[in-house]
């Protein structure tokens, strides 16, 4: 699989049978605009974590266009279905399943808030375990560490785990590294950082303590991609 950072938490991921758009935070993401436009995208599948702006982002419009199936909790896709007319949806919830022609999603926990811009609750935030092509990635959300992630971490084999270091309103950098130690994952990738000044922390601090802790880990900038 092939994925691509858009910068905050928004990233592509190409499997051979499908494109799959996971927080496509990118019109008003200062990291993205350089990179893609909304209108650049196609996917075949959008994965929202939950409601807040800044993951719910872009998603009407390119659910729009590209007729993408739109993955997410229950009140996110029904507001989606209610607000903007898009049928073709999926509904989870936290620790339920489900198989596509292109792979499984498995969703997570997640230690946060959801809503929408507007105010409306967006349900409970959540993660994604995906798998694809014999490989597996973890997106964590917007999540603190929770004792769970152990769990996910022995009955998962996972390939690249995305946690969020930009603390504030997620894990910081030392409570990712607990995170990481939790997951036992093969390699880490930071996201939801340095967007804004409330979430600006030290990178090369964050690649030393991983590091230290004997955790392998891959920073993309925006628009930049690694093979999983």
């Amino acid at each position: 699989m092939k994925l691509t950072f858009f910068g905050h938490s928004a990233f592509q991921i190409e499997t051979a049978g499908a494109t799959i758009l996971v927080d496509p935070f990118i019109t008003d993401n200062p990291l993205a605009t350089n990179v893609i436009s909304e209108g650049d995208l196609s996917p075949d599948a959008i994965l929202l974590t939950h409601a807040h702006g800044d993951h719910w982002g872009d998603t009407p419009a390119i659910a729009e266009r590209s007729g993408a199936v739109v993955v997410a909790n229950y009140e996110i896709t029904q507001y989606l279905t209610k607000h903007h007319g898009h049928e073709n949806v999926q509904p989870m919830n936290t620790g339920g399943a489900w198989s596509f022609d292109w792979g499984r999603v498995t969703q997570t926990w997640a230690r946060h808030s959801s809503s929408f811009p507007d105010g409306t609750y967006g349900g409970n935030p959540g993660g994604f375990i995906i798998e694809s092509e014999g490989k597996c990635i973890y997106a964590a959300g917007d999540t603190s560490p929770f004792e769970e992630m152990k769990w996910i971490g022995q009955d998962f084999s996972i390939d690249l785990a995305l946690l969020p270091i930009g603390d504030c309103f997620t894990m910081g950098l030392r409570e990712s590294v607990r995170a990481a130690s939790l997951l036992n994952a093969a390699r880490f990738m930071p996201i939801h950082y340095n967007t804004f000044p409330l979430i600006e922390v030290d990178t090369d601090e964050w690649k030393d303590m991983m590091a230290e802790s004997g955790h392998e880990i891959v920073v993309l900038s925006p628009g930049e991609s690694i093979e999983v």
